[in-house]
């Protein structure tokens, strides 16, 4: 049995042959290992993937013996991941996550599409994925979350994933989903705010065009950055030349930071993470 484990605790002398020594006398095979210490913060990560025939609860209880008693300790069996992709109108972020679900590069099964509109709900069921339309028309910003975590308590999953979800998510929502809700958007922020933030670049006369990938907190757009990238523009881009080129470095950097969440690689510590 392949499985994950995944350490998250304060730093001392020896955790990484103490791990390992553990893992020895199991017979346990490290197939990969990576770790990382933050000095300033004197933090210890270490993700190790194993391979043998072991008690899982006596493993864990005995990794928690020599590890420091802040430890977070998670032990990962499961082999596929569960996500919910919420929507709006734009195609660019869902149509690549489908066509990696459709193509078997996306290690998940997608549980179901939300939309405010109904708009992508042809697309989305000609991949045979459930699409719920959740209406925010005559709502509050209150009532329409609650409305929709009232359906996702009909699914089980393990992140939501917001592919051009354009709403702000209330205070109570983001809270029932700490560091499970993954959001994508363009790197402009906060130079360019509001509607068309590509015209708005192409009038300031931009070079660079990136996107950022983060968890979601009740600090807009601020919360854990999980991927970014960029691409290069120069004065013969138009602003809609540059909007579809940001529109390709959105997807990718979304499909990318959902990779390493669905892989187990991401660890989330103050309002940063580390990727093992």
């Amino acid at each position: 049995m392949r499985f994950k484990i995944l350490i998250d605790s304060s730093d001392e002398k020896g955790l990484v042959y103490k791990v390992s020594h553990i893992f020895y006398t199991h017979n346990l095979n490290i197939e990969q290992n990576s770790e990382f210490v933050d000095k300033e913060n004197n933090k210890f990560f270490m993700r190790s993937e194993v391979d043998g025939d072991v008690d899982i609860e006596n493993i864990k209880k005995e990794l928690l013996e020599i590890l420091p008693a802040d430890a977070c300790l998670k032990i990962v069996t499961q082999k596929r991941k569960k996500i919910v992709l919420m929507v709006t109108k734009e195609t660019h972020c869902i149509g690549d996550i489908l066509m990696r679900h459709e193509d078997g590069s996306l290690n998940a099964d997608i549980v179901a599409v939300i939309g405010n509109y109904d708009y992508l709900q042809n697309l989305v069921e000609r991949f045979g994925i459930t699409y719920h339309t959740v209406s925010h028309d005559g709502l509050s910003r209150a009532e329409h979350d609650a409305k929709i975590m009232d359906l996702l308590k009909t699914k089980e999953f393990d992140y939501l994933v917001l592919a051009k979800y354009m709403r702000i998510l209330s205070p109570a929502f983001v809270q029932n989903y700490e560091n499970k809700i993954i959001n994508i958007h363009h790197s402009f922020l906060p130079a360019f705010i509001g509607a068309n933030p590509y015209k708005q670049a192409y009038e300031r006369g931009v070079k660079i065009i990136g996107a950022t990938a983060h968890f979601v907190n009740n600090n807009l757009d601020e919360g854990p950055i999980i991927a970014q990238d960029i691409t290069h523009v120069d004065h013969s881009f138009g602003w809609q030349d540059m909007r579809d080129a940001g529109r390709d470095v959105e997807k990718v950097v979304l499909s990318n930071a959902l990779k390493l969440a669905l892989e187990d690689k991401v660890f989330v510590y103050g309002n940063k993470t580390v990727l093992l």
